[in-house]
């Protein structure tokens, strides 16, 4: 079996060390691991690793000093699994500000995903999508989706098709709020760049 290798992060810069030990893990054969020396428990980078890699990242505390923390991070999966990331049945029947209550929480991936709730009688104004498409599952509640060209009365179980750049304005029915679960290729990040 070939050794594993040690990655000590101690003196390195910690906003350094996660995106280092994250691609040393993804470096790893499946069924190899590394030990991670750290000067504390690395607490948030193993909820940061089983939030992106589920139950293909195995994760065993080694025999530690004050000074010294020691893990043994063990790939187990080439990719991370399929998982539940949302039972809808959990979510409440009714929410008092409209947005976002729930987002896909990984980092790495291709699609974006939230659950959209509007109290009743709330409203995403009239605005023009963006440049992708878009699909919508209503989940509760009621509502009408105003296009361009007429209106749509929205009812749970439907799934509507938003086309890039489509105007739209949602309107919650003013009793019974809507939710909506939407997904669409992840939308590219902004970037900063320092003027020369």
């Amino acid at each position: 079996m070939a050794e594993e290798s040690v990655i000590d992060v101690r003196s390195i810069p910690k906003p350094e060390r996660h995106p280092l030990i994250i691609k040393a893990y993804e470096e790893l054969e499946v069924g190899t691991g590394l030990i991670l020396v750290n000067d504390h428990v690395p607490e948030g980078l193993r909820v940061e690793m089983v939030r992106e890699y589920a139950e293909a990242v195995e994760w065993e505390p080694l025999e530690s000093t004050e000074d010294e923390a020691r893990v043994r991070i063990i790939r187990r999966a080439a990719t991370p699994p399929p998982r539940v990331v949302l039972d809808v049945a959990e979510l409440t029947e009714t929410v008092e500000d409209s947005g976002s209550v729930w987002q896909l929480p990984t980092q790495h991936r291709d699609l974006d995903a939230n659950v959209i709730a509007l109290s009743p009688g709330g409203e995403i104004r009239e605005h023009t999508g963006p440049s992708l498409d878009v699909l919508i599952h209503v989940i509760a509640g009621a509502g009408t989706l105003e296009t361009e060209t007429g209106t749509i009365d929205l009812s749970p179980g439907q799934i509507v098709w938003l086309p890039r750049r489509s105007r739209r304005r949602f309107l919650a029915d003013a009793e019974a709020g809507l939710q909506y679960f939407s997904v669409h290729q992840r939308k590219q990040g902004l970037s900063i760049t320092a003027r020369s």
